[in-house]
């Protein structure tokens, strides 16, 4: 019984303590706290959002260790003194992908005053898949005729034609690929004029030309690729090259340093006349002269011959007749003037 009443009392008490120590929570603030934490929570996803964007957009911007090529860290000369005929070579740690900082870049454009271009150079071929040329029309020296439609015709070997970007917006904006280990671009043809001598001893002006034509398709499929010069050319002394590009117009980038050249140039003529050989027939019709000259001098030289001849006969005998005449006068002198004088 006395254990019974002790228990009663003890949880009597601790009800009693409860009670004195318990906190009470108006229902509006518990819904009020409840709003806050949903709040919090939604923010801490979004920070965790952009932090994510931003380490995705920082991943693409930075240069990967296994893309830096050790040798751009050198001058690649012993001791940093270039041997005989070399230069030391531009040294950077990161692949220059800041060489442009502070300069004005090319930017996918043809900036004529100049621009630095930071895209990467791109694949390169094997030595066994070199691009080579050979222009098969016109022909060297070849004489075309003024004024009159002709086409340009070239073979290139190793080359995926047909690929041929905007020049305006992506002139050098992406890297040279290859398909099938074979460059994949374009070429082009220009001719300038080369003046008045096709043997011209200085180069023409590179911002010169008379014709200049990227050609964007595949040929005839087997390497041959052409364009016509609609309106041919008035008469004079043309060079034509080739200038073989990649999808986004740079000059193809090739293995090796020792090599044949990529592209071709020939010279021919438009409109030329005979007069080289015109002026040699009349140097030949001069020497005809000249051998006639020679032939009437030497008529003359006989003429003249024959008339002293001739002339030392007539004096000879009209010498004789003198001879004569005074004989003939003395002897009538002693005859006593008889006889018909001469």
């Amino acid at each position: 019984m006395v254990c019974l009443e002790l228990f009663l009392l003890f949880a009597t008490t601790l009800a009693t303590l409860s009670d004195a120590y318990s906190i009470h929570v108006p229902r509006d603030v518990g819904i009020s706290l409840v709003a806050r934490q949903n709040r919090n929570n939604r923010q801490n996803n979004k920070n965790n959002n952009n932090n994510n964007n931003n380490n995705n957009g920082n991943a693409q911007l930075t240069l990967q260790a296994n893309n830096i090529q050790s040798a751009s860290k050198a001058t690649g000369q012993n001791g940093g003194t270039p041997a005989a005929g070399q230069s030391n070579s531009l040294t950077d740690d990161a692949n220059f992908i800041n060489f442009c900082s502070g300069k004005q870049t090319t930017n996918g454009q043809q900036v004529r005053g100049g621009s630095c271009n930071g895209i990467v150079m791109g694949d390169i071929p094997s030595q066994n898949n070199m691009i080579s040329t050979i222009i098969l029309n016109p022909k060297p020296g070849e004489n075309l005729q003024a004024n009159k439609a002709f086409d340009i015709q070239v073979r290139v070997n190793n080359l995926v034609p047909g690929a041929f970007t905007n020049p305006d917006n992506t002139y050098y904006a992406a890297p040279q690929t290859l398909q099938g280990g074979k460059v994949v671009g374009h070429t082009h043809v220009t001719i300038q004029s080369l003046g008045t001598n096709i043997e011209a001893a200085q180069p023409p002006d590179a911002k010169t030309f008379v014709f200049f034509k990227g050609i964007n398709d595949n040929g005839n499929g087997q390497g041959v690729l052409s364009a016509s010069v609609a309106d041919g050319l008035p008469a004079g002394n043309y060079r034509v090259c080739t200038l073989t590009s990649s999808s986004n117009h740079q000059p193809v980038l090739m293995p090796v340093a020792q090599r044949g050249a990529q592209d071709d140039c020939t010279k021919f003529t438009v409109g030329a006349s005979n007069n080289g050989n015109n002026n040699n027939n009349g140097d030949s019709n001069n020497n005809g002269n000249q051998n006639g000259g020679n032939n009437n001098n030497s008529n003359t030289n006989v003429d003249e011959k024959q008339q002293d001849k001739q002339g030392n006969q007539q004096g000879n005998q009209q010498g004789q007749t003198r001879k004569n005449r005074t004989r003939f006068n003395r002897f009538r002198s002693r005859r006593g003037g008889r006889g018909r004088s001469m």
